[in-house]
């Protein structure tokens, strides 16, 4: 089966700050990658890179057999990869329905909202329950499952997702969990940024696991969990500050 992205020795990072040495791995159609690592290993400039969020300085993202590595994030964002960023990105002020409708008209127009609707609460049906409900007055959990219905409308290829669960209670990331495999059910591929290892493990197909800008360990989540905790407490605490709002390696 061809690999649905490939990175292919990607360096990249932010002016005269390299965060990412060599990066290259691979995600197959309809599975869920767990990219793992300590604060400052590189994560999230990979998934910026993935995103179009930031160039590589040299080497290639390929998407469905296409090199995207000099497009721009939106063009990327419509060949079918959606970018779910750290945080619960919804309007507070707003009902649970007048978030969804805002995205859903601004990208499938006035005809388009109702079965976007009807597809988002089949999805997640705590949403449907709480329709009329100010958004900024859920839980956490909730928030991040809003969150996601509104990325979810443009039916991606590949769903990123960074830290969806930073800061939340055990209880809420069981929902968040719950919520990612219902996407996965989907057929929806998912590479997710997590610093909960053993959560991850538990959903993941494939884990990849960085370290100072480098790939330390790849491979089937089957095969490699016991190296995977064993490798990443040796990672923290070996960086240094940059521009990735976290940290870089040196």
């Amino acid at each position: 089966m061809s690999a649905l992205l490939e990175l292919r020795d990607v360096h990249a990072g932010y002016g005269p700050f390299r965060s990412l040495f060599g990066v290259s791995f691979a995600i197959q159609p309809g599975s869920v990658t767990a990219l793992l690592g300590s604060n400052g290993s590189g994560k999230t400039t990979v998934v910026r890179v993935v995103s179009g969020l930031i160039k590589p300085t040299s080497g290639a993202v390929v998407f469905q057999g296409q090199d995207v590595s000099g497009r721009r994030a939106y063009r990327i964002a419509r060949l079918g990869i959606t970018h779910a960023p750290e945080g619960r990105s919804v309007f507070a002020s707003l009902t649970v329905e007048e978030n969804l409708v805002l995205t859903f008209r601004e990208q499938l127009g006035r005809k388009g909202v109702r079965p976007a609707l009807d597809q988002a609460f089949t999805m997640f049906p705590r949403l449907g329950e709480r329709r009329r409900q100010l958004a900024g007055s859920l839980s956490g959990g909730e928030q991040r499952m809003l969150s996601l219905a509104r990325v979810l409308v443009a039916s991606p290829k590949l769903l990123v997702t960074d830290e969806l669960s930073l800061g939340l209670a055990p209880v809420v990331i069981d929902e968040v969990y719950r919520t990612l495999a219902t996407i996965r059910d989907h057929g929806v591929a998912l590479l997710i940024v997590e610093q909960h290892v053993r959560r991850a493990m538990t959903l993941a197909d494939d884990v990849v696991v960085m370290a100072q800008g480098r790939v330390a360990l790849s491979g089937p989540a089957s095969e490699v969990s016991d190296l995977t905790e064993t490798l990443l407490p040796a990672a923290q605490g070996e960086a240094v500050p940059d521009g990735e709002g976290r940290s870089a390696q040196r």
